[in-house]
């Protein structure tokens, strides 16, 4: 049969539900990909990402028909094609507010690097911090922010500071034109949604759920 035609659907036309599964194809296909499997068909992907095969022939047809009937996926081009949906491919600089555990293991976390994010510098107020290496990442001083941003433009703020700062020190990045922020500060920030983007890390809400989960098992 001949080969599905590819269609032109970017990522801002994909569901809310279909953008987050993309990192977990994204992540099955680079295991295959280093593991040197060529083509994976929508059964074996959907067992290992324990999905059915139809959603998994849904899904990837909605941004492009990308297999051939009883060849399957090629997986270096469907992951490369997720890499492009989820612009991974050209890689994005990122600094880390606050030094300390939160921050402190987000610089350590290296398959960050190995996905294409790339942590430039992190940054606290704490004297005893300043000037060391957390994860290899230089810590500066706070009051250094706004003149490295103006001097090395990022893309992704790492907010890893107490609740009492978090504010203070968002509204310091919206001023920079950093257009993206990653918070694990316990709190619902304010930006301006027209220019910028931001992804909340309650961790104790998560933990909050599995309770629920754990409590209502059957």
């Amino acid at each position: 049969m001949a080969k599905e035609q590819k269609s032109e659907v970017t990522a801002d036309a994909l569901s809310e539900a279909l953008v987050r599964r993309l990192p977990g194809y994204y992540r099955h296909l680079r295991e295959m990909e280093a593991a040197g499997i060529k083509r994976v068909s929508s059964m074996k992907l959907g067992r290992r990402m324990h999905q059915t095969a139809s959603l998994i022939r849904q899904d990837i047809n909605t941004f492009g028909g990308i297999g051939r009937q009883g060849l399957g996926y090629d997986v270096r081009e469907l992951k490369e094609k997720i890499g492009d949906l989820l612009d991974l491919n050209r890689g994005h600089e990122m600094i880390i507010l606050g030094a300390g555990n939160i921050g402190t293991a987000v610089a350590g976390y290296a398959s960050f690097q190995q996905n294409g994010f790339t942590t430039v510098a992190m940054f606290d107020v704490n004297p005893a911090k300043i000037g060391t290496k957390a994860g290899g990442i230089p810590v500066l001083s706070m009051d250094a922010l706004e003149d490295y941003v103006m001097a090395h433009p990022v893309d992704i703020a790492v907010l890893a500071v107490p609740k009492e700062q978090a504010v203070t020190v968002m509204e310091r990045v919206q001023k920079l034109g950093i257009r993206a922020v990653w918070n694990f500060a316990p709190v619902d920030l304010q930006y301006d949604q027209t220019a910028m983007t931001v992804v909340n890390v309650h961790l104790s809400d998560t933990l909050q759920v599995l309770s629920y989960q754990l409590a209502h098992m059957r």
